[in-house]
C-alpha cells in the first residue's frame, strides 16, 4: 500500500504544435492524471468551452493554465502582463484549474513588478486561484552569465512570492540545486515544471532520463516533504512530434518515472 502522491500531469507544450484535442488524447493515452494548458496563438488554448470539452472527453482534469508569456505568444491577449494574468485567471476559473503559471517581470517592467509585490496576493485571494511565478535563468555564452533579463531569478527573489512554479531545467541553467530550492520554498511551492537538462548552459527541457539532473532525487524530495501540488511534465519532444508511438513511449516512460519516485511507503 502506498500513501497519496502528487498528481502527475503533462503540459500541452510538450507535444506542441499538436492541436489541443490531439494533445489531450496523447496525454490521456499515456496515463497522466491531468494536463496543463499552455496558452498559445492556437485559439483552442484560449477557449474555455473547448478546453472543458476535451478535458471531459478524455477524463483529464486541467491542473494549471500557463499564461501567454512565451515569446511565441507575446501578442496573445495584449502586451500588458497583468492583463494577460487576468485573462488567464478567468480561463482557469472556467476550466476549474487551481493554478495560473506566470513569468517574473523583465527588468524594465517596473509596473508589473510593483503589481506582483503589492497587489498579486490580494488578487489571488479574491480570485481563488494561485498565481505561481516561475523561476527563470540568465542568458549564458560558453558557460558564463552575460545577461539577466528578468528582475527575479534567485531563490531569495522567489521567496518573496506567495506561490512559485519551480522549473527544473531553468534551475539547472541558473546553477541552482533543485533539492535546495524545494526546501527553501516550502509551502510557497505551488506547481512544478519537470524536465532534465543537457548541462550545456541552455534551457534544453530534456526527457527525464536524459541529462545532468538527478530527477529521481528531486521527485523523492517532493514526496518526502509532502508536496501536494501537481508535477507537470514540460519536455521538448519536437524530434518525435510526427511519430505518435515514439511520443507515447517517451511520455509513458516519463510518467512511470514520476509515479515510482513520488510514491512513498505508507
Amino acid at each position: 500500500m502506498t500513501s497519496e502522491r502528487p498528481a502527475v500531469a503533462c503540459s500541452t507544450i510538450s507535444v506542441f504544435p499538436r492541436p489541443l484535442d490531439q494533445a489531450f488524447a496523447l496525454i490521456a493515452q499515456s496515463g497522466f492524471d491531468g494536463a496543463e494548458v499552455m496558452v498559445t496563438t492556437d485559439p483552442d488554448t484560449q477557449d474555455a468551452a473547448r478546453i472543458r470539452g476535451v478535458s471531459e472527453d478524455h477524463d483529464l482534469p486541467v491542473v494549471a493554465v500557463h499564461a501567454p508569456f512565451l515569446l511565441m505568444a507575446r501578442r496573445v491577449w495584449g502586451r500588458d502582463p497583468v492583463g494577460k494574468i487576468e485573462r488567464a485567471v478567468e480561463l482557469a476559473l472556467r476550466v476549474a484549474a487551481p493554478v495560473v503559471v506566470v513569468h517574473p517581470p523583465y527588468r524594465w517592467q517596473t509596473a508589473y513588478r510593483r503589481w506582483l509585490d503589492e497587489r498579486s496576493s490580494a488578487a489571488a485571494d479574491a480570485w481563488g486561484v494561485r498565481i505561481a511565478v516561475e523561476n527563470m535563468f540568465p542568458l549564458r555564452v560558453r558557460g558564463r552569465s552575460v545577461a539577466r533579463f528578468h528582475a527575479r531569478q534567485t531563490l531569495e527573489d522567489l521567496e518573496r512570492f506567495d506561490a512559485v512554479t519551480l522549473d527544473t531545467s531553468h534551475l539547472a541553467v541558473a546553477g541552482l540545486d533543485p533539492v535546495e530550492a524545494i526546501g527553501r520554498l516550502g509551502d510557497r511551492l505551488a506547481h512544478v515544471h519537470l524536465s532534465n537538462n543537457a548541462g550545456r548552459g541552455w534551457d534544453s527541457h530534456s526527457p527525464l532520463d536524459e541529462g545532468v539532473l538527478d530527477i529521481g532525487r528531486v521527485l523523492e524530495t517532493l514526496a518526502a516533504r509532502g508536496y501536494r501540488g501537481a508535477v507537470s511534465l514540460e519536455i521538448d519532444l519536437r524530434r518525435h512530434i510526427k511519430d505518435e508511438p515514439a511520443l507515447r513511449s517517451v511520455l509513458t516512460r516519463s510518467r512511470e518515472i514520476c509515479e515510482s519516485r513520488l510514491t512513498l511507503p505508507a
